[in-house]
């Protein structure tokens, strides 16, 4: 009883406070969003955060280290998931990402994206006297597998995801900087390929009307406007909390996704600026708390599986956000906490569940 209780007094308070916060958070949003419509995501969503928090304490109290035994493992599961979507996969909107267990279908690439972190931060531990060319190579081939997988889904956001991820890790794995850099002017050259020979049609058009958003304003680009008029009228305060006359309401955003890609969009528009300003103070807040994490880990292995939970999570924040005010193309990747998906929660819980983790172990010698 007493060691349970040390581990449950050792929790990171802050990063469990908004943890906490930023869930009932997010379940007000989707509420807010739906609630003249279709409050069925709302009542989801609870029952998908309440489940989560046993599995978030659980993962939490339980020793890290399990992971560098059992990430291989896990890895070659996110793998095998990945690859039965082709035969098996639930088609929602023309992608086929979900996997139907009969009473609920979930999504693979959210939960390869965890395994891989931490097969990644595995080989990274164990491989640190090797040549950086040589981590460079295999890392690339680890995190290759998954993405061009999640890409034939196809699903563009999540294989992005991938991208953030590697760099942030192969930094703190002390990858020198010429080695990086080299990488990020390859990735930069190889878009246009990627772009016009890799991508889907309507995937092509997203970042076609990213870049030129006028160029059909009421077909390709209509959301992305709509987006920008919504939080545009928002102004500071916000229209408010079941306000007659937002754009969401008189349904000029896509009602089949303001619970989850265009979430923000609402937010802005009900809260204005001040609410937007809070949850980006919010997110800034669960990032750092995170870094500190990292850099109070009792191992390198801790340090990098910290890094690449930071580093997804940062992706999905900053594309998403970024989508809402056309600062990037449309991805399709959720909002933490606040887009509607019970995988992506679970995936999200659970990964703040392992800094925890990283946390409460920090002083253990291994």
């Amino acid at each position: 009883m007493y060691p349970f209780l040390r581990k449950l007094l050792g929790l990171n308070w802050l990063l469990l406070a908004l943890t906490l916060g930023l869930g009932v958070y997010g379940i007000y949003s989707i509420y807010s969003a739906t609630w003249m419509r279709d409050l069925r995501f709302y009542n989801l969503q609870i029952v998908w955060f309440l489940l989560s928090l046993p599995v978030f304490l659980t993962l939490a109290l339980l020793d890290y280290h399990w992971l560098r035994w059992c990430g291989p493992l896990l890895y070659l599961l996110g793998i095998g998931s990945l690859a039965i979507t082709y035969s098996s996969a639930k088609v929602i909107y023309g992608s086929s990402r979900w996997l139907s267990l009969g009473f609920f279908s979930f999504q693979p690439s959210n939960l390869a994206v965890v395994t891989g972190i931490a097969m990644l931060a595995v080989f990274l531990h164990r491989s640190h006297r090797l040549h950086p060319l040589f981590r460079i190579t295999v890392s690339l081939v680890l995190v290759g597998i998954p993405a061009a997988l999640v890409l034939l889904q196809p699903d563009l956001g999540s294989s992005l995801v991938w991208g953030f991820t590697l760099m942030g890790m192969l930094f703190a794995a002390g990858i020198p900087k010429r080695y990086l850099i080299t990488m990020l002017l390859v990735a930069v050259a190889a878009v246009p390929v990627v772009v016009y020979f890799g991508l889907k049609p309507y995937q092509r058009e997203r970042i076609t009307t990213f870049l030129n958003p006028d160029v059909d304003p009421l077909n390709a680009s209509y959301n992305i406007n709509q987006s920008l008029n919504a939080i545009g009228s928002g102004g500071f305060y916000g229209k408010g909390f079941k306000a007659e006359n937002t754009l969401n309401r008189l349904g000029y955003l896509p009602r089949a996704a303001v619970h989850n890609d265009f979430i923000f969009s609402v937010m802005g528009e009900q809260h204005g600026f001040l609410g937007g300003l809070c949850l980006i103070i919010a997110y800034a807040l669960l990032l750092l708390t995170g870094l500190y994490i990292a850099s109070r880990a009792g191992d390198d292995f801790g340090c990098l599986l910290a890094l690449g939970i930071i580093m997804m999570l940062f992706a999905h924040i900053f594309m998403n956000l970024g989508m809402t005010v056309a600062v990037t193309p449309v991805t399709g990747l959720p909002l933490p906490f606040m887009s509607y998906g019970g995988t992506f929660l679970f995936t999200v819980m659970t990964s703040l569940a392992f800094l925890q983790s990283i946390w409460i172990y920090r002083k253990r010698p291994r």
